[in-house]
């Protein structure tokens, strides 16, 4: 005859073999948001004071939270707890109003590589790494999320010159990225 627990001890040992699964679950899903797709190095030497202050979105690959934005700019300033508060702001030509969503990011490692986590919901964060940059001027970046669905190519000034965008297309393309369904952001 086979020992069978009580369907209380049975019970309560599947609750915990299913709560330990999605807790592990949930740490991969965490962890996974904040990866770096494969083939992409953040920058390093990067100096996050440098960084901060305006940029315009010059282009993108479409997600529904930036569909249909015009004028995007996002706004980098510190937060009093050592993170980097986030104003992303664009007009919905549509509706006639303007966008805003306010974040907050994090260095996931080492604050002089640039990769960090960011947030506009709550505890949920995702990847936002710079793997190109203007080091000299830091005049221009190419950003990317945790895989190669996430792409902006971002400048200090509402537009960049013919060549310089041309160069960093050619750097985006050769990190693998499809340049051909990126929405150029009318500034």
């Amino acid at each position: 005859m086979k020992f069978q627990p009580p369907l209380s001890i049975g019970a309560n040992l599947l609750t915990k073999s299913i709560f330990r699964s999605g807790l592990l679950l949930a740490i991969f899903t965490i962890s996974a948001c904040t990866s770096i797709p494969e083939g992409i190095k953040p920058v390093s030497g990067f100096e996050l004071n440098r960084y901060l202050g305006t940029w315009y979105e010059i282009a993108r690959l479409d997600h529904s939270f930036e569909e249909g934005l015009e004028q995007v700019t996002a706004e980098y300033s510190m937060r009093p707890d050592g993170g980097v508060n986030v104003i992303n702001r664009g007009f919905n030509q549509q509706k006639q109003v303007w966008d805003d969503a306010e974040g907050k990011a994090y260095f996931v490692g080492n604050e002089h590589v640039g990769h960090l986590k960011v947030s506009f919901f709550g505890p949920f964060y995702a990847s936002y790494v710079i793997f190109s940059l203007d080091t000299e001027g830091y005049e221009y970046a190419m950003i990317t999320g945790p895989n190669r669905d996430y792409f902006w190519i971002l400048s200090r000034q509402p537009q960049l010159s013919p060549d310089v965008l041309q160069t960093l297309l050619g750097k985006a393309r050769g990190a693998g990225f499809d340049t051909e369904k990126l929405i150029f952001v009318n500034q």
